[in-house]
């Protein structure tokens, strides 16, 4: 019975490593097993070899690797251009392919450029390897071709540009439907789909009451992203892309009720 236990422990582990990083179930099988039956080391001694080679794989094997399969990783520590949390980076969901990335790097330092000081936070946007891999709870990024980019904020006590989020990850705090604006969160709820607005259980809302998006450069993005040429799509919740004027952008898009909604952050693919 103890065998059962500890063999349903370790695949659990490995299950849930591979769900959240891909590569996290294989180095965690690769140094139990090292452990265990070569070194017969002691189970903090395994802990500290997992942890050791996660860091190695993810810091100099995993981006090589990655080449092979069309993506590269983005920047995490970019003037302009970097991750809002470093979860996102430790658990390799920062992966896009060679023409994305070069897109998203151009539109950040655009953004640089324009207005001096100005940080461009990614979100959630690929594993490393295979098609077809999901990267969980997004439904279309596992491709490389697809990204989150968080809306840009500032403070609403002085108005000023901050360099942060009001959610830790980015997800969650919406600029929700003013009274006379078409309200698709209430429509997609209405409908049955349950996950429209889930994301707002994931985080706190501690700091929701200090910031507002800073709405003229989420615009700014939003139509230089809208009007480049290899961008397919830029997923938009409707009640946002009207308030801000851009909703006669062609590849301005509404995602539809089975996503989750889009006025938290900016969803942007190629093709």
């Amino acid at each position: 019975m103890k065998w059962l236990l500890v063999f349903l422990f370790h695949s659990t582990v490995i299950l849930g490593l591979t769900v959240v990083s891909q590569i996290g179930g294989v180095v965690y099988l690769v140094c139990l097993l090292l452990a265990r039956y070569v070194f017969h080391w002691s189970v903090q001694k395994q802990v500290l070899l997992f942890f050791s080679a996660y860091t190695i794989a993810i810091f100099l094997i995993v981006p090589k690797i990655a080449l092979y399969f069309e993506r590269e990783p983005l920047p995490i520590f970019g003037n302009s251009l970097r991750p809002l949390t470093m979860v996102t980076y430790v658990l390799n969901r920062h992966y896009v392919h060679s023409q994305l990335k070069e897109i998203i790097e151009e539109k950040a330092s655009l953004i640089a450029r324009r207005y001096p000081g100005t940080v461009t936070y990614y979100l959630d946007a690929n594993f490393p390897f295979i098609n077809g891999f999901p990267l969980i709870p997004h439904l279309s990024h596992k491709d490389g071709k697809k990204i989150d980019l968080a809306f840009y904020y500032k403070s609403k006590d002085n108005k000023q540009y901050v360099a942060s989020s009001p959610s830790w990850i980015g997800y969650g705090v919406y600029d929700a439907p003013k009274l006379t604006e078409v309200n698709w969160p209430e429509r997609c709820g209405e409908q049955g789909y349950w996950q429209y607005s889930a994301t707002q259980y994931l985080v706190p809302s501690w700091s929701e009451g200090k910031y507002e998006v800073e709405e003229e450069r989420t615009r700014f993005l939003l139509q230089s992203l809208a009007k480049t040429k290899n961008i397919q799509k830029v997923f938009l919740e409707p009640h946002l892309a009207e308030r801000w004027g851009i909703s006669s952008l062609d590849k301005i898009r509404f995602h539809g009720c089975h996503a989750v909604r889009h006025d938290d952050h900016i969803h942007v693919q190629i093709h």
